[in-house]
């Protein structure tokens, strides 16, 4: 999948000229956490979301300090607090610029950029214009609309499915390929070895759980435990 496959295309955006006010009532209306600003002549030149508008005057949650830190707080930092709080016009609370992608950009990449700019959501341009939205949510109801996993019902394959795991295990450079044993009966894999963490044990069952065909999981593996260092 792509871009192109889950993103909201009827994009609701504002423009910076617009009120705060209505920017707000169309968050309300079209239920979004957040809106792009967008040009007279299409070009996308930021986003204004619920966050921008956390601290405002109508609601009397503007920054306030104490008179100390009024004194080493700078004024290039108060005055731009100055606008974000009383500022009329979207281009005065918008966050400027965005970080987008293009219609074929890939799940994987857009759920890097969400993860590592810390934002919910990422406009898709073609070309110059905005032609989509990818948030979040999108990326869920991409999982949820996904075909489920049919076990096939008849006798499973206890070797074939042995040697899926096993090759798998072998493939990941966090598995204990050393230390970790699996004996599959009756489609039902038995876990043996040892394991050094919680997180190592869940990423193993993990890959047993995703292998067609199985039945049961029995985790027989034992916590590495060091030996102690006598002096």
């Amino acid at each position: 999948m792509k871009a192109s496959d889950i993103m909201t295309a009827a994009v609701v955006s504002v423009g910076p000229a617009d009120t705060v006010q209505h920017a707000a009532e169309l968050m309300v209306k079209h239920r979004v956490s957040a809106l792009p600003v967008v040009e007279t002549g299409g070009k996308l030149v930021g986003m204004v979301s619920e966050g921008d508008l956390l601290h405002r005057e109508e609601t009397h949650t503007e920054k306030k300090r104490s008179w100390w830190l009024e004194l080493v707080t700078g004024y290039e930092t108060r005055a731009k607090e100055y606008v974000k709080a009383f500022g009329l016009h979207v281009r005065d609370v918008m966050t400027p610029g965005a970080v987008t992608v293009g219609e074929s950009a890939s799940l994987a990449e857009i759920a890097e950029i969400l993860e590592t700019k810390h934002i919910k959501r990422v406009p898709v341009l073609r070309g110059n214009s905005i032609v989509g939205i990818v948030s979040r949510a999108n990326l869920v109801q991409a999982i949820a609309s996904l075909p489920r996993l049919v076990v096939p019902e008849s006798n499973p394959d206890d070797a074939g499915i042995r040697a899926k795991v096993m090759s798998e295990l072998h493939k990941q450079r966090w598995a204990p390929g050393s230390t970790a044993n699996v004996v599959v009966h009756n489609g039902v894999v038995h876990l043996w070895g040892t394991v050094f963490t919680a997180n190592e044990r869940n990423a193993i069952h993990v890959v047993v759980e995703r292998i067609a065909g199985v039945r049961g999981l029995q985790d027989h593996m034992m916590y590495y435990v060091p030996p102690a260092i006598l002096v």
